[in-house]
């Protein structure tokens, strides 16, 4: 591995004392069973996120984009077999970034972490989606993530606080290109919690064809969900200049995608976690337009990990208490996952010709 494949994800022991007080780091980690680990690759833009549940999760799965890279999502329809997964990878490198997830597959059978099958051994669960990134900053376009990104970041995940901004899947990220609106991306975090210990968490890869920002005012489409100033009271000092409001001037490259994993500490079976996956698409086309669009590759994972019952929630519906429960984690998982893609702009930085949001309305 070179010296640039940086695995940017250190937390120290003061961390782990405050993890084990369950302190809130509004990061998705906050979901008691997550884990979070990067591999950044800062010359080639590339990068490589992990998503791990070591003691397994239940998952779900919705694709909106219409030109997604996926692996092992058929798996997590309710009516196929396994029932948990051990980790997501979200990946930089197209389809070819996908090897990531031999690496983290490699990590987690030397735990004896997975499916257990003959003979004692096992077959680690990793679904993983892929951004296109590649050639980025003109870099060289046969460089992409391989295995031992997935096994890097594996080693470097941790709980606690998660970086954000340039690193892992979002280390070469760029939004806003299908309208001509062009801002450096990345990964965002966030949390939400619901009460009586009840977590919801979203994490997301922005590499969106259209702009969380509205071009005219600055704004972020997604601001009105902020909660105890998380977004850090930012206002608009600058605007965007005039030429890039008008849309594109050259030809559109199918070259984006918006990648998340919405989590919570609830119990919820394959069907649950599908449906929390289907809601939580809300939270990208609430804070990103258009979203879903013929050049995105949008998909979104939903995971359980069942630290609670979700008899621990207090929600009541006429419909059904049940229905009622699962109404609000997905409508949580939504806007929690809005507010992770803010955080993901306001922690980019600018990078290789991309101008990230800060330096633009706020230099």
């Amino acid at each position: 591995m070179s010296k640039t494949k940086q695995a940017v994800r250190k937390t120290g022991a003061k961390d782990h004392h405050r993890v084990r007080d369950r302190k809130l780091y509004n990061s998705i980690t906050d979901v008691a069973g997550i884990e979070v680990g990067h591999c950044t690759d800062v010359e080639h833009l590339t990068g490589t996120t992990v998503i791990l549940a070591r003691n397994g999760a239940v998952a779900g799965v919705d694709v909106r984009g219409s030109a997604p890279g996926t692996r092992e999502t058929d798996l997590l329809n309710p009516i196929n077999l396994v029932e948990k997964i051990n980790a997501v990878v979200l990946t930089g490198g197209s389809a070819y970034g996908l090897a990531a997830a031999d690496g983290v597959m490699n990590y987690l059978e030397k735990q004896g972490i997975g499916f257990q099958v003959s003979n004692g051994s096992v077959v680690p669960i990793v679904p993983a989606a892929a951004l296109y990134d590649l050639g980025r900053g003109g870099t060289d376009f046969t460089v992409r993530p391989d295995a031992s990104f997935g096994f890097t970041a594996c080693v470097q995940a941790m709980t606690g606080h998660v970086e954000e901004g340039n690193v892992g899947a979002g280390t070469g990220a760029l939004t806003g290109m299908l309208i001509g609106n062009e801002l450096k991306g990345g990964i965002g975090t966030a949390s939400t919690n619901l009460g009586n210990g009840i977590i919801v968490g979203a994490l997301v890869a922005v590499n969106s064809g259209g702009s969380p920002i509205n071009a005219e005012t600055g704004e972020f489409y997604a601001a009105f969900l902020e909660t105890d100033n998380e977004f850090g009271g930012l206002t608009t000092s600058i605007r965007l200049p005039s030429r890039l409001v008008k849309g594109p001037t050259r030809p559109h490259d199918p070259n984006n995608t918006t990648l998340a994993v919405v989590a919570t500490n609830i119990e919820l079976t394959k069907t649950q976690a599908t449906k929390v996956a289907q809601m939580a698409h809300d939270g990208i086309a609430r804070a990103i337009r258009p979203a879903h669009t013929m050049f995105d590759g949008d998909t979104i994972f939903a995971l359980g990990t069942g630290k609670k019952g979700v008899a621990t929630m207090e929600t009541r519906g006429l419909w059904g208490d049940q229905a009622a429960k699962l109404n609000a984690i997905g409508s949580a998982a939504a806007d929690t996952l809005s507010r992770a893609i803010v955080h993901a702009m306001i922690t980019a930085r600018s990078i290789a010709g991309m101008q990230s949001y800060c330096d633009l309305y706020h230099r």
